[in-house]
């Protein structure tokens, strides 16, 4: 089974409640297990919430901006893409592509959690600035469990 969607969203919270909604429902609908889709769905809000946040000045002729939201369904696994075409992230300029291990937020803090939660929602997640196109991409990925009897498992 592979199934396969891309968006590509305003920079407005609005969307990111539509990209949760329709990962939530595509991973229903295949009979993926309802505690792996809503891991996968948590990651997502916050990896698109930091795409709305801090995805970069607004080209002057789209005023919201925009990003990307790319899920694949492939065999077993589900990977998610979120790409913005921001200022990428400050601790990766000049070191390479992966922050293998993004600071935790003070206890009191109110932001600064997201890269942490997805770290911890999903397998296996890469954290890439953009060369030569800038912004910042998140990428990860998970094993899916099935519900018995899925639709669209592979036999």
């Amino acid at each position: 089974m592979s199934i396969w969607w891309s968006l590509h969203l305003r920079r407005e919270a609005a969307s990111v409640p539509l990209a949760r909604r329709l990962l939530i429902d595509t991973m229903e609908t295949a009979g993926v297990d309802p505690d792996v889709s809503y891991d996968l769905s948590v990651a997502l809000t916050e990896a698109c919430a930091n795409a709305v946040e801090h995805g970069g000045d607004p080209d002057p002729d789209d005023p919201a901006g925009a990003y990307r939201v790319t899920a694949y369904l492939e065999g077993e696994t589900c990977r998610i893409e979120v790409a913005d075409s921001g200022p990428g992230f400050p601790a990766l300029r000049g070191r390479g592509t992966t922050l293998l291990k993004p600071a935790p937020a003070p206890d009191h803090a109110e932001h600064g959690r997201g890269l942490c939660l997805i770290q911890e929602l999903a397998d296996h997640v890469h954290f890439v600035n953009r060369p030569g196109r800038g912004g910042a991409m998140v990428s990860f990925d998970k094993v899916l469990k099935w519900r018995e009897n899925a639709p669209l498992v592979s036999a």
